[in-house]
């Protein structure tokens, strides 16, 4: 039965898998709604391993005969040509992605200096918190002192401290 799904199946799932991370990775290439395509190029791509080993096994005898032949030798070592300067060079010059690098400021920011981002006082801010059940002492708390305070994550009170989206609107 696995034998039959294999075969039936490997294949068409490899290739359908392939072209929905193609169209994913170009939209990444060229940044078309990256939030929109990022997540889904690598959860499918994840997924894609499935298929492609189905695919491997349906086709191991030919996969050899290529290796005795060599014929798959130059695909294999160009592959690895092209691909290790890129993962060499990844991330030289940058220090990575600035929202990463913005989020872990601000959860090292003290209420008094994050109440001029999120356009809310610093006292509205502590109590803010402190109504929620967070453990924040004074507004020279950071949201990583007081993540630590209350047992959760600093992104986690970072994100209480975030306007909602209708209040926001409004301030504008």
């Amino acid at each position: 039965m696995f034998r039959n799904f294999m075969h039936r199946y490997g294949t068409p799932l490899t290739v359908g898998l392939f072209f929905v991370s193609a169209v994913s990775g170009v939209a990444l290439f060229f940044h078309w709604s990256s939030a929109t395509f990022h997540s889904m190029h690598e959860w499918l791509s994840m997924l894609l391993l499935a298929p492609f080993a189905l695919h491997m096994i349906k086709n191991w005898k030919p996969l050899l005969a290529y290796a005795r032949r060599r014929t798959l030798l130059v695909p294999l070592v160009l592959s690895l040509v092209v691909a290790v300067p890129f993962a060499l060079s990844a991330g030289k010059g940058r220090a990575g992605n600035p929202a990463f690098q913005t989020v872990a400021l601000m959860t090292r920011a003290s209420l008094d200096d994050l109440a001029p981002i999120v356009r809310v006082p610093a006292p509205d801010l502590l109590r803010q918190l402190q109504a929620r059940g967070y453990k924040a002492t004074s507004t020279r708390d950071t949201p990583s002192d007081i993540a630590s305070a209350s047992a959760v994550t600093a992104n986690e009170v970072l994100f209480a401290l975030m306007p909602a989206r209708k209040a926001a609107a409004e301030r504008k």
